[in-house]
């Protein structure tokens, strides 16, 4: 599709989709194409504080359903495409991807692609699920092309009758953006720093989870499986950094009895890569991911990791190479794999060192942005 004067326009529903995960694939589309970013920001210099060389427009999408503002945002989605007349509406997030294709579709715009980062869905049952999934197929259905950013979510969507097979692609090995390995990388410096502003002593296992804190991360599976060996196990420290989404930080210490002290808590960081670099071990006991792209930053930090034998997280680990699966829910399954980590400090160094490598060389950043390239370059 690559030619002079080619339009595009990448729809994503908040600043932190971008900052996290598009940053690097919107400098290089810009090299090649006219692109416009539609983002729920209220900065108008979103773009220029993150050296973006893309057009902002500024729109309102909610995360949550919400009819009225969603028919807005729909309408103002079309009137955008039909107006502006792209010749490719990409979008990422499920609201962001039901509104985009839906209003491109309307607008006639040739080439409209979703890419699929994970299913509400896949954990919800009744009416919930029932509508949810609805509204993926519509997404689907409304789309010219479908991305997953994981074999196994591709594979779970064929399986659920989402779309089909000829229609959803994965881009290299999986995930979204990849991994930035001159960001991500083992250093002991930060280690040591890290480990004096928590009080943790050098020999300590330090177990991390990164992420929100909720159910649906399995938290309090991992703090029941902690409460369980923390008794046999002193020198293991569990670290939990990200925000408290339903009280789960007040409820995993209260599980913890005498070894609370044990327990580590951070609300916020935009320095993940530190907390990879003075960890030990990394946990991800998720109920549902689209990828696991933690796990990749986490594993080119040198970190093996734990992580529930789901669609996403089975293709972010190599199990017996790069980390340990469980089944998801499993209290004693994951207390058994972070005890087997913890007292074999040889084969933590292993599976580590074959996380950084694969990190590395099938999930590199650049390696992903030209997946991404290639893909737009190949339609027809």
């Amino acid at each position: 599709m690559r030619e002079a004067g080619r339009r595009i326009c990448i729809v994503v529903a908040s600043e932190m989709t971008v900052t996290a995960f598009l940053k690097r694939q919107l400098i290089a589309l810009a090299g090649d194409y006219e692109v416009t970013l539609v983002v729920n920001t209220k900065n108008p210099d979103f773009v220029r504080d993150n050296g973006l060389p893309v057009r902002l427009i500024p729109l309102v999408i909610e995360r949550e359903i919400r009819p009225w503002p969603d028919l807005k945002a729909l309408l103002a989605l079309r009137g955008l495409f039909a107006h502006e007349r792209f010749d490719l509406v990409h979008s990422v997030t499920p609201k962001a991807g039901l509104l985009a294709m839906l209003a491109a579709r309307l607008a006639g715009v040739r080439y409209r692609i979703h890419t699929f980062t994970g299913q509400v869905w896949a954990t919800r049952r009744g009416f919930s699920r029932l509508l949810l999934k609805s509204m993926d197929r519509l997404l689907a259905a409304s789309a010219s092309h479908l991305l997953a950013d994981s074999h196994s979510q591709r594979c779970f969507l064929l399986a659920q009758g989402v779309t089909r097979a000829d229609k959803l692609a994965v881009l290299a090995e999986g995930s979204i953006s990849g991994v930035d390995s001159e960001r991500f990388r083992p250093d002991s410096s930060i280690r040591a720093e890290k480990r004096r502003e928590l009080g943790l002593a050098d020999e300590a296992v330090v177990l991390l989870f990164l992420g929100r804190l909720n159910r649906d991360k399995g938290i309090l599976d991992l703090s029941s499986a902690f409460a369980g060996i923390a008794p046999s196990l002193p020198e293991l420290h569990l670290l939990l950094v990200g925000p408290d989404e339903g009280g789960m930080k007040a409820s995993v210490l209260s599980m913890q009895g005498e070894y609370a002290g044990r327990v580590h808590c951070i609300d916020y960081t935009d320095q993940p890569e530190a907390f990879f670099a003075m960890a030990d071990i990394f946990c991800l006991p998720s109920y549902r991911e689209g990828f696991g792209s933690v796990i990749i930053e986490a594993a080119a930090c040198g970190l093996p990791a734990i992580g529930s034998r789901i669609y996403g997280i089975s293709d972010a680990i190599a199990e017996g190479r790069t980390g340990l699966l469980f089944e998801a829910g499993d209290h004693a399954g994951l207390a058994a794999a972070i005890t087997r980590l913890t007292t074999d400090a040889d084969l933590r160094r292993q599976m580590g060192a074959t996380a950084l490598l694969r990190a590395r060389s099938d999930f590199s950043t650049s390696r992903l942005v030209q997946a991404w390239l290639d893909y737009y370059d190949g339609l027809s």
